[in-house]
């Protein structure tokens, strides 16, 4: 059975050469991102949770050689071009979401617990989110060298999703004129965060925001 994930993942090239192909590249994928969604936190929890569903899975997957194991698993998507994985992901997810409502939607900086590396001098992983709060959904994610660059990593990130008739809002990290002006010019609406040693904000293109202090 053909499925929306089916739609949008079998753009993904395939970077493995023929002879190692023992399991189809969307299976692994449409595995993985199912596992994910049900909580699973490691490649052995990907494979585990394949075990446990398989009957189901196979309804929608082929899985000539039965559920990858977990080194498969890792070592394929480990190989995927993350931006192509990543915008045909934000893709599928503007697929399932709700249209025609008021959605806000938030946009926050998180420094992922347990991600610093100190054996191989690794620094944390930083993402910058958005997410849907009437659909529930994270939307897209972008990860960062360090919360410095979430100034940058926002208008991309933005330029990604479908925005137009959504109220944006983010903390005063993200507030700059060029941001405010990335999401006019993408038909949304801002709530945006200041600090007290800001002052008054003032964009060309939208109405004034002042320190949440002198509300």
């Amino acid at each position: 059975m053909e499925t929306k994930l089916h739609e949008y993942f079998r753009q993904l090239p395939d970077p493995r050469l023929n002879r190692n192909k023992k399991h189809l590249l969307i299976d692994i994928i449409i595995l993985s991102i199912l596992a994910v969604i049900c909580g699973a936190e490691s490649w052995d929890s990907i494979e585990m949770f394949g075990k446990t569903k398989e009957v189901f899975l196979r309804k929608i997957l082929r899985l000539p050689n039965g559920i990858p194991s977990h080194d498969t698993i890792n070592r394929v998507l480990s190989m995927l071009r993350p931006q192509k994985f990543e915008q045909l992901f934000a893709q599928w997810v503007e697929s399932v979401r709700i249209k025609g409502i008021r959605e806000v939607i938030s946009i926050d900086g998180k420094t992922m617990r347990g991600s610093k590396d100190t054996f191989h001098e690794k620094s944390p992983i930083h993402i910058v989110s958005a997410w849907a709060n009437s659909n529930q959904l994270v939307l897209g994610q972008r990860k960062i060298d360090s919360k410095s660059n979430e100034i940058t990593a926002i208008p991309l990130l933005l330029e990604m999703l479908d925005i137009e008739g959504s109220i944006i809002t983010i903390d005063a990290m993200g507030t700059q004129k060029e941001i405010a002006k990335t999401i006019i010019d993408n038909k949304a609406d801002y709530i945006l965060a200041l600090k007290g040693n800001q002052g008054e904000f003032k964009s060309r293109s939208g109405p004034s925001v002042f320190p949440a202090k002198a509300r």
